[in-house]
């Protein structure tokens, strides 16, 4: 049983990303395209267009070639959108990183990704360096004078037209961001420029925007799928002035919607959360603000309708992943037609499917089963992963979400739990594997199993189960994993057990300890 859009499929161009993006350019006039929030700091459509052309021409006079590969480890500055245009418009493809990565972490991307450049900024420059001089990065670019690096500004001010490339924009990859899938270590995710441009286009009349006078908040990372193509990507192609944040600061971003007159702002549930329920909110005048788009974790119903009561404007719910490019459920009819709790209906030129788990065969309206989707925005595959690429993305072009899931009689689908063991925290992806290396690296730590907890700030939390073989305490624990992963990735929670409970194959039956967390918290 396959369901489909209730809007007619859209003719997707076959170009490169950057033709796309820019192509009404000339219509944006002088407006600003990028705003840092806190500072100001603005660059507008005109600097942006010259800006990307001269990184072009000074990358290819370094050797960049068409398939080499960028890496951006860097928040949100104006300067992200300069890096990535300029790299896909050479036929380039970034990768991207979270900004919170240990070195070890920064290192293990740029090696398996063989990254010719990276770009940072100066607080973070000095881990960028660190990780580079151990791989085959040629030179590090960094937004801010940083002792080991090239000033990213030496790449603007070149004369010259950049180069010419061809490439087939339905095989050539624009981007690698990094998620974990269903399971296991992040994994490089291949998304060709048709990917991209294929979600830009679903995307260019269903969600809110008019060319003349929106202005976006931008706090969702841009390393992330979300804020990379439905945010950043999208406002330029749209026209939109992109109001952006270094670091989240719950008040500094409420002073941002207020000074800047916000009146879209893409977030993801513990910001929403924040909204309806923060003291501060009260504080600040938020009457810009037409629209709330939430998305990366499920939104519970109740914090829906408390954020768009509160703030006086719509929340839309949607669903999305790396692995498909950003989004393919929203609540497409707008402001009032929404389904409160649900994440919506299909985008054009997609389809979806619901399975059973057990059987694999397809369950009919209101019985739950695994998400599969298939479309044009649905990824490659996993970079030098085919055994990963196989179990996720079938043969006939099916993309197996690892969540559970079922669709009303109305064609309005609701998420309601994960096959996949992805601990979601913030909006952040967690890979329980990921953690309990880094846990049985501990001399004193015999076994160990992480599972998703919940949190009602958060969504949920890492909680670690661990078998001892010399006594440690779970502030040690926590500690330890703290110095070896970004900060969202620490454990925050630690049981001692005398055991792990695992299936006749030595696997981790992780499902036993969410069902005894979930019984122990009723």
């Amino acid at each position: 049983m396959i369901h489909r859009s209730p809007l007619a499929d859209i003719a997707i161009p076959d170009v490169p990303l950057c033709d796309f993006v820019f192509e009404k350019l000339a219509a944006y006039g002088d407006r600003p395209a990028v705003i840092d929030g806190p500072s100001g700091r603005a660059l507008t459509y005109p600097d942006l267009r010259r800006h990307v052309d001269s990184m072009a021409v000074a990358l290819a006079e370094r050797g960049f070639r068409q398939g080499d590969i960028f890496a951006i480890c860097s928040p949100n500055v104006p300067e992200y959108a300069v890096a990535f245009l300029a790299v896909t418009r050479l036929g380039g493809v970034v990768t991207t990183m979270n900004p919170l990565y240990t070195r070890e972490e920064i290192a293990h991307q740029l090696e398996e990704t063989q990254a010719k450049f990276l770009m940072t900024v100066g607080p973070l420059s000095e881990n960028c360096v660190a990780a580079a001089q151990a791989t085959g990065v040629a030179e590090v670019f960094s937004v801010g004078d940083a002792p080991g690096t090239t000033p990213f500004a030496a790449l603007l001010g070149r004369p010259g037209t950049p180069p010419v490339v061809k490439f087939d924009p339905a095989t050539t990859l624009a981007a690698l961001p990094y998620s974990s899938g269903t399971s296991g270590l992040p994994k490089g995710v291949m998304l060709t420029h048709r990917n991209l441009v294929a979600q830009l286009a679903q995307a260019e009349n269903l969600l809110s925007g008019d060319v003349d006078d929106e202005t976006v908040m931008a706090v969702l990372p841009f390393y992330h799928i979300y804020g990379m193509v439905l945010v950043l990507l999208r406002a330029i192609r749209r026209g939109f002035t992109l109001v952006s944040m270094a670091r989240f600061d719950f008040v500094q971003f409420l002073e941002c919607i207020q000074k800047y007159r916000v009146t879209y702002a893409p977030l993801v549930p513990p910001i929403v959360l924040g909204l309806a329920k923060h003291p501060a909110v009260d504080q600040y005048d938020l009457s810009s603000l037409r629209q709330i788009g939430s998305g990366a974790a499920p939104l519970g119903a109740e914090v829906e309708a408390a954020c768009a009561k509160r703030v006086g404007c719509s929340v839309m719910q949607g669903y999305g992943m790396t692995e498909f490019t950003g989004a393919s459920i929203t609540n497409l009819e707008g402001p009032g037609a929404a389904r409160t709790g649900s994440v919506g209906r299909i985008w054009p030129n997609m389809e979806a499917r619901i399975v059973d788990v057990e059987s694999g065969q397809d369950v009919p309206p209101g019985e739950r089963g695994e998400l599969w989707m298939r479309g044009p925005n649905v990824m490659q595959g996993y970079f030098k992963k085919p055994e990963a690429t196989s179990a996720m993305l079938l043969a006939d072009g099916w993309l197996r979400t690892g969540d559970i899931a079922f669709v009303d009689a109305d064609g309005y689908f609701h998420i309601v739990d994960r096959v996949k063991e992805l601990i979601k925290h913030n909006g952040y992806q967690v890979a329980p594997a990921e953690l309990e290396a880094v846990l049985l690296r501990h001399p004193a730590i015999a076994d160990a199993a992480v599972i998703p907890s919940p949190d009602e700030e958060t969504g949920e939390v890492p909680k670690a189960f661990v078998v001892l073989r010399a006594p440690l305490t779970p502030e040690a624990i926590m500690g330890f994993v703290a110095e070896h992963v970004a900060p969202y990735k620490k454990v925050r929670r630690v049981a001692i057990v005398e055991s792990i409970p695992k299936s006749p194959s030595g696997k981790i039956l992780r499902r036993v300890l969410i069902d005894q967390e979930r019984a122990a918290q009723a």
